[in-house]
């Protein structure tokens, strides 16, 4: 496969969160959290002091980091940068959105439910093509 992303082997490969409280503390507990020497996280908790601006530096910065291979993100602080999640287009670090404990997850708001959805689309178009 030519266009397959690499994720590098020397170190782990990493889980970055941005998220409500509760449920980066569980991901911490099941030991997903990482500080580096420069005492970066690998984690945002997102509570109403947390600005858009705080979540979309962060955003960037996962998406960025070579040693991060997912982004969990809860579904109702993706949308309020919905137009950068809808806007990334790279495999690695795939971006998963997320429930959380004070706000349902809808379907129809997931960008990559709807990028799938767009696929099959496509693909049903194309086979009546033939």
């Amino acid at each position: 496969m030519a266009n397959t992303a690499h994720i590098p082997t020397s170190n782990s490969a990493l889980i970055a969160m941005i998220t409500d409280e509760d449920t980066v503390v569980g991901f911490l507990l099941a030991g997903v959290g990482n500080v580096d020497l420069r005492r970066k996280t690998n984690y945002l908790i997102v509570d109403s002091k947390t600005t858009v601006k705080q979540i979309e530096d962060a955003f960037k910065e996962f998406t960025t980091r070579t040693d991060i291979a997912i982004v969990l993100i809860s579904q109702y602080v993706a949308n309020m940068i919905r137009f950068l999640v809808d806007s990334y287009n790279k495999p690695i670090p795939a971006i998963l959105e997320i429930p959380s404990k004070n706000h349902p997850y809808d379907p129809a708001h997931d960008s990559i439910l709807s990028r799938v959805k767009h696929l099959f689309n496509a693909e049903s178009v194309a086979s009546t093509r033939h």
